[in-house]
């Protein structure tokens, strides 16, 4: 890699938050990809090329912004299977939290985009557990469409407005 892209990444990354247009929204994203990567105990390169291609979609060939997915992903995947802080549990409170206080977020769950990384896990538990979180988040979003639809409405018109 070249120093150059090394830099521009090391530097993106210590001050994400202020240079990236709607960081917590791409950070909500990889905290979705993450928990049904993280669920695998073999995590392979192609769960991050996958996660660049449909980071390639949502934002429409912007390739800076795909990087940041999968760099947001990459890093909270390593947390959890480092046991850094992060494990599966305090995941999923972390996205429902953010879903608590972001309700519109729950757009961004795209259940159709995650049942591909259940073809990259190498035995039968590893799937079943991926699809119970499939399942789950597809309830929580749901759930949260269903119940909040008022405020995420009103959150909508307000971004629309401001646009």
């Amino acid at each position: 890699m070249k120093f150059s892209s090394r830099l521009k990444r090391h530097f993106l990354n210590a001050f994400r938050e202020l240079f990236v247009h709607h960081h917590s929204s791409l950070e909500f994203r990889a905290k979705v990809f993450a928990l049904v990567i993280a669920a695998n105990e073999s995590v392979q390169i192609e769960n991050y090329i996958m996660v660049k291609e449909i980071g390639m979609k949502i934002y429409a060939n912007d390739e800076d912004r795909a990087n940041l997915l999968v760099l947001s992903t990459k890093e909270l995947v390593i947390k959890v299977k480092d046991d850094n802080g992060l494990n599966m549990d305090t995941l999923v409170n972390q996205i429902q939290k953010d879903l608590k206080f972001v309700p519109r977020y729950a757009k961004k769950i795209d259940i159709d985009s995650l049942r591909p990384f259940l073809s990259l896990s190498q035995d039968n538990a590893t799937v079943s557990y991926q699809e119970n979180i499939l399942e789950f988040l597809e309830k929580l979003k749901n759930e949260t469409l269903l119940s909040k639809k008022l405020q995420i409405d009103e959150a909508e018109k307000q971004l629309h407005a401001s646009a």
